[in-house]
C-alpha cells in the first residue's frame, strides 16, 4: 500500500504542471510572488530585497553584463570583477603578441597603473526592471493583424521609454515574455572603461580545450580579473588616464568553507535564449536536420583549422578564439541531437499537444479561441523548413565560414558614398587591419570551396546566388578553380595591395571594389539573403511568434496551477538548485567535485590539451595550497549542480545560501545541452569553478595577492 501512495504521489506532481526541481530561469523582480518560499525550503537564508531591490543595495548590484554576451561580478569594493578566461580571451588576445603572449603565459598586473586597456569591452548594471505590460498591450485587440499589432506595440515601448530614461545616461530595454503575452522594461548603466587585471595561462584557463569542452569531470581554471573605471563622480566615462577604480553599489562577499552534496546554490546572470516551449514540429526540424547540418558544415572547418593550427603556434594564436567560437556550438549540438532522442522530446510534445487540443475541444469558447492552432503549426513549419535551412547554409557556409566574402563586404558603405567627407570613418570602420593580423588566406582558400559545394549540394537551387551559374558557365562547376581563382585577384587577399589601395583611395576608386572577385562573391550571397531567403524566414517567423504567443497562452490557462517561467532572452534571471551528482549512463556515477589530483591525472596522458605549467605541478606536488584547501587537505577545482543555465551564463557568479561567492559559472555538462529545449533533471548540470581555486591560482600561482587583499573572504 505504501509503494502504491508513493507512485500515486509522484504522478501527481509530475502531471500537475509543476516545474522539475532545478528547472526555470527566473525574473529576479518576481522571486518574492512565485519563488522565495521554496527557495527558503531548500535552504536559502536571504530575503528576496537582497536579491533584488531598487531602493537598497542587492546582489543585483554586484551582477553585470560582462562585454556582449557574458555575464560578471563584482568581488571587491575597487570595481575588481571576475569573469570566465573564454569570456575575457578576445581581450586577452589582442593584448598578445609573439614577444608578450599572455594567451599562453597569462598575464597578471602588479598594480593598477599596470592594468590594460581594452577599447569597446563594456560592464552593464541592470539598474531596475518594470512589469510594462499593462501598457504596451493597452491598445490591441485580437482582430488585429500581426503588422498593426506589432506597429501598435513599437510605438508604446518607444513612449515608455522615452519617460523613463529621458534625461539620464541610462538605457532602456523593453523585451517581450511567453511571447509577447507580457512586457518587462530593464533600464541600465553601462561603464565604459574596463580593464584587463589578471588572467591565468591558457593551460589553466583553457585546461583541457576542445576535448573537454561540455564534459564532466572538468579541471579547468576558467577564469578572468578586470577593473570598472569611472570618473570622478564614480559614473561611466570613456578612458581616461585620470579614472577612478569604480565603486559599486554591492559586491560579493566570497566563502572559503567550500559546500557539501545537497548545499542549496544559486546562479544569477543573463541567460542568453531558451525555447522550452517549441512545439514537437520545430524539435524534430532541429534534431533531425538543423543540427545535424549544421555540425556536417563546421566539421569542415575544424578540420581545416586543426590541422594548419597544429604545424604553427604563430597560427594557432591566431586562430584560437575562432576555432573555439566554431567548436562550442559544433559539440553542443552533438550534444543536443543526443539528448533530445534519449527524452524521447519529440513523442513527449507531441503527448502535451494531444492533450492541449483535446482540452480545446471541451469547450466551444476555448475552440473559438484556439481550434486549428496545432494543424496550422504543422502547416507553417513545413512552408518554413526551405527558409530556415537555407538561412542556416548561407550562415555557416557562406557568410562566417568564408572570412574573405564577410571581409569585403565591410566595404560596402565604401562603394555607396557620395561624399569625400565620409572616406575616412567608412575605411576606419572596415577594419582591416584587425582582420590581417588573424587572418591565414590558406585556411580560408581551402575551407572555402568545400563551403560552397555543401550549399550547392543541400540547398533547393532556388536560393542559390547568382554566382553559382557564374562557376557553372566559366569553371564547369569546379569549386576550386574558382575558388583558386578568387584568391589570386582578389585584392582583399593581399593586405600589401589593399592597405595600398585604401591609402589613396578617393570615390573614383568604387568600381575597383565592385569589380572584385571577392566583394562579387559577397554582394551575390548578400542580395540572395536580402531578397530571397530572409523574406521567407521572417514572414514564417512572424507567423510563428503569433502561433506561439497563442498556444502559451493557451497551456497557461490550461494548467492554471503551473508557475511558467519565461525563456531566456539575455534578461537578468536567478535559477537554483543543489551541489549534486548525476548519472550519465549505466553503471556510472559522477561526483560533484573535481580537484587538482585529476589535473595531474589528465597531465600525465600527454595530451597536449593536458599540459600544464611546471609552477603548478610543484605546487601540488609540495601540496602548497595555502587557506585554499579543501578540509581533507585536497585543492578543489570544479563542481556541479543542478542549476538551469544557458548561453549567457558564462562567467555567473554561483552563490550559497548564505549570499556568499562559491564559484564562476562557465559550462554545462554534455548529457545536459538539451536543457535549452527540454530539461531533465536526472542530468543537466551546471559547471562551475570553484572559487577557491581561482583564488589559489591567483595568490600562490601567480603571487598578486595584493588582488586577494582587496576582497571580503568568508572564513
Amino acid at each position: 500500500m505504501k509503494k502504491k501512495m508513493t507512485t500515486l504521489l509522484f504522478l501527481l506532481i509530475v502531471f500537475s504542471g509543476q516545474s522539475f526541481a532545478g528547472e526555470g530561469m527566473w525574473i529576479p523582480s518576481l522571486l518574492a510572488k512565485f519563488n522565495i518560499d521554496d527557495m527558503h525550503e531548500k535552504g536559502f537564508r536571504l530575503s528576496a530585497d537582497e536579491i533584488y531591490s531598487i531602493n537598497n543595495s542587492s546582489l543585483k548590484d554586484a551582477v553585470v553584463i560582462f562585454g556582449g554576451g557574458c555575464t560578471g561580478e563584482l568581488i571587491s569594493d575597487k570595481g575588481l570583477l571576475i569573469t570566465n578566461h573564454h569570456c575575457g580571451y578576445g581581450s586577452i588576445q589582442k593584448h598578445s603578441t609573439m614577444e608578450h603572449n599572455y594567451l599562453k603565459n597569462g598575464f597578471w598586473a602588479g598594480s593598477m597603473d599596470e592594468e590594460l586597456t581594452n577599447p569597446g569591452l563594456t560592464a552593464t548594471f541592470l539598474v531596475r526592471i518594470e512589469d510594462v505590460t499593462d501598457r504596451v498591450l493597452a491598445d490591441l485587440s485580437r482582430g488585429m493583424s500581426e503588422r498593426e499589432r506589432q506597429e501598435a506595440v513599437n510605438g508604446a515601448i518607444r513612449e515608455i521609454e522615452k519617460e523613463a530614461t529621458g534625461g539620464t545616461h541610462y538605457r532602456a530595454v523593453t523585451k517581450p515574455f511567453y511571447y509577447g503575452n507580457e512586457y518587462y522594461m530593464f533600464i541600465y548603466e553601462t561603464f565604459k572603461d574596463v580593464r584587463l587585471v589578471g588572467a591565468p595561462p591558457s593551460s589553466i584557463g583553457k585546461f583541457g580545450r576542445d576535448r573537454d569542452n561540455w564534459m564532466w569531470p572538468r579541471h579547468t581554471g576558467d577564469f578572468s580579473l578586470f577593473r570598472i573605471y569611472a570618473d570622478e563622480n564614480n559614473q561611466p566615462a570613456e578612458y581616461d588616464a585620470d579614472n577612478m577604480p569604480y565603486q559599486p553599489k554591492k559586491h560579493l562577499p566570497i566563502s572559503l568553507k567550500g559546500y557539501e552534496k545537497g548545499d542549496f546554490t544559486m546562479v544569477m546572470g543573463y541567460p542568453g535564449s531558451t525555447r522550452q516551449y517549441l512545439t514537437s514540429h520545430a524539435v524534430r526540424l532541429i534534431q533531425k536536420h538543423r543540427d545535424p547540418e549544421r555540425i556536417q558544415l563546421r566539421d569542415i572547418r575544424l578540420e581545416v583549422m586543426d590541422r594548419y593550427m597544429s604545424k604553427s603556434e604563430a597560427i594557432k594564436l591566431k586562430y584560437a578564439a575562432k576555432q573555439s567560437g566554431v567548436s562550442n556550438s559544433w559539440k553542443r549540438w552533438k550534444g543536443e541531437i543526443r539528448g533530445l532522442k534519449r527524452l524521447n522530446a519529440i513523442q513527449k510534445k507531441k503527448k502535451l499537444e494531444d492533450r492541449f487540443v483535446d482540452w480545446v475541444q471541451a469547450d466551444s469558447e476555448r475552440e473559438d479561441l484556439y481550434c486549428g492552432l496545432m494543424s496550422a503549426f504543422g502547416d507553417v513549419y513545413e512552408d518554413y523548413k526551405p527558409y530556415v535551412m537555407a538561412s542556416d547554409y548561407f550562415r555557416e557556409a557562406a557568410y562566417y565560414g568564408i572570412e574573405l566574402m564577410r571581409f569585403a563586404w565591410g566595404f560596402h558603405d565604401l562603394v555607396g558614398l557620395e561624399e569625400e567627407a565620409g572616406i575616412e570613418k567608412a575605411l576606419d570602420q572596415t577594419g582591416a587591419r584587425s582582420f590581417y593580423k588573424d587572418y591565414v588566406a590558406d585556411i580560408d582558400r581551402e575551407i572555402a570551396p568545400q563551403l560552397l559545394a555543401a550549399f550547392r549540394n543541400n540547398i533547393d537551387n532556388r536560393f542559390y546566388p547568382g554566382i553559382f551559374q557564374v562557376v557553372e558557365d566559366r569553371y564547369q562547376g569546379d569549386f576550386h578553380a574558382y575558388v583558386d581563382e578568387l584568391f589570386e585577384r582578389s585584392m582583399f587577399a593581399d593586405s600589401s595591395e589593399l592597405y595600398g589601395f585604401m591609402e589613396d583611395f578617393d570615390l573614383s576608386d568604387t568600381t575597383r571594389i565592385k569589380n572584385d572577385p571577392a566583394y562579387r562573391l559577397a554582394k551575390s550571397f548578400m542580395g540572395l539573403y536580402r531578397d530571397d531567403i530572409m523574406p521567407g524566414y521572417q514572414k514564417y517567423n512572424v507567423r510563428l511568434d503569433s502561433l506561439y504567443r497563442l498556444y502559451v497562452e493557451g497551456l497557461r490557462t490550461m494548467q492554471e496551477d503551473k508557475v511558467f517561467w519565461p525563456d531566456a532572452n539575455f534578461t537578468m534571471r536567478v535559477a537554483y538548485g543543489e551541489v549534486k551528482t548525476y548519472e550519465p549512463r549505466d553503471a556510472v556515477l559522477y561526483q560533484y567535485q573535481s580537484t587538482l589530483e585529476g589535473v595531474m591525472e589528465k597531465n600525465r596522458k600527454g595530451v597536449k590539451a593536458y599540459r600544464i605549467p611546471g609552477k603548478l605541478r610543484t605546487l601540488y606536488q609540495e601540496k602548497d595550497y595555502g587557506r585554499y584547501a579543501n578540509r581533507n587537505g585536497k585543492m578543489p577545482v570544479c563542481f556541479i549542480a543542478s542549476n538551469h543555465t544557458s548561453g549567457g551564463n558564462s562567467g555567473s557568479p554561483v552563490i550559497n545560501a548564505n549570499g556568499e561567492l562559491i564559484g564562476v559559472n562557465f559550462d554545462r555538462n554534455w548529457e545536459g545541452t538539451m536543457s535549452d529545449i527540454m530539461y531533465d533533471p536526472t542530468q543537466c548540470r551546471n559547471i562551475t569553478l570553484d572559487i577557491r581555486y581561482a583564488l589559489f591560482i591567483i595568490d600562490r600561482f601567480a603571487g598578486a595577492d595584493w588582488l586577494i587583499d582587496e576582497m571580503t573572504l568568508v572564513e
